[in-house]
């Protein structure tokens, strides 16, 4: 195993020029650890957040890592790590501070826990856009709002990764997903992904909750899955049915939100980190994505595949300048 690895860092808060790369020691695993040679990187909207100083819990600086999701091989284990061999598939996710664990690098040394076999049968591009956009659709639509077949749900910023994994999900049990998108040009996509409707939001969220009255024939939906907050987080639970859910899982909008009136209804927050870092969560989120993985059920939605860690701020870019539909990986 090589003894140092490309890794990205930042020693200070603010946009992609910040990224650089850096030759890191690796040392072999501990006990409890697993060594990861990293194949592909999926970007999340966190990470982004994270490198801007406007995630829930800032970065170590300087030299702060970055990164949540990876998949790769393992390279190595430590003692009393049974579930996994050298040369396994796998992909990365639950319990990771980005700080001192952030994966975007050539090779990771990671606890177990945060380490989960790739069904074989699932390519490193894929693997690295799998996991934590399905896992956060599965506990927040299945496991908080309860979403049951026949439900209809909406879906706001549905062109993102957990959007479009979203969808997915909410076909896969026999739910109705309804999209919200801010532009024109990304309905074809969502449609594609699955989405029964699609919503331009350009009128704002009074218009995305009359229209969401004319799909549903005046009934509502039974769940909002919302990454925006804000303002519009009010009138857009007009848009529920009488004893609906909210499930408010981001804050793009970092303005006050307030309280809609529509009662009765529940809100929910949810955070995926909380679910996955549990052994059952685990265990019921990996089978849930396993199974759609392997069935075919579950087909990430793919933006665009950078080739090589030098392209980490392009990617970056693409990502904050909100053009894309679906994941955006990098392919080490």
């Amino acid at each position: 195993m090589p003894t140092t690895a490309r890794t990205v860092l930042f020693h200070e808060i603010g946009g992609p020029d910040v990224l650089t790369i850096e030759d890191l020691p690796v040392s072999g695993p501990g006990p409890g650890q697993v060594a990861v040679r990293v194949e592909a990187l999926g970007l999340n909207r966190a990470e982004a957040l994270f490198r801007s100083g406007a995630y829930y819990y800032q970065p170590a600086l300087p030299a702060s890592r970055l990164g949540y999701e990876a998949s790769g091989v393992v390279e190595a284990v430590g003692e009393g790590v049974t579930a996994l061999a050298v040369g396994d598939p796998v992909m990365t996710g639950p319990g990771i501070e980005m700080s001192a664990q952030g994966v975007y690098a050539e090779r990771v040394v990671l606890p177990e826990i945060s380490v989960l076999p790739r069904p074989a049968a699932v390519d490193a591009v894929t693997g690295a856009a799998s996991w934590l956009t399905y896992t956060t659709a599965y506990g927040a639509l299945l496991e908080t709002a309860g979403l049951r077949p026949g439900d209809h749900v909406l879906i706001t910023g549905a062109s993102s990764g957990v959007g479009t994994a979203a969808i997915q999900v909410a076909r896969r049990i026999g739910a109705i997903p309804l999209a919200t998108t801010r532009t024109e040009a990304k309905r074809q996509g969502l449609l594609d992904a699955g989405a029964a409707e699609v919503i331009v939001s350009e009128g704002g969220a009074e218009t995305v909750a009359k229209e969401v009255r004319r799909i549903t024939g005046g009934r509502g939906v039974e769940v909002i899955f919302d990454a925006i907050g804000g303002p519009g987080f009010r009138p857009l639970a007009e848009a529920l049915a009488e004893g609906g859910s909210v499930v408010a899982y981001g804050w793009l909008d970092r303005r006050p939100a307030e309280i809609p009136w529509n009662w009765p209804f529940t809100i929910h927050t949810y955070a995926n980190l909380i679910l996955t870092a549990t052994p059952g969560g685990r265990r019921r989120s990996t089978a849930f994505l396993d199974a759609g993985l392997a069935d075919g059920g579950f087909r990430p939605v793919i933006a665009e595949v950078f080739d090589g860690l030098d392209r980490i701020r392009d990617a970056h870019a693409l990502m904050e300048s909100n053009r894309h539909t679906g994941k955006i990986v990098v392919r080490i």
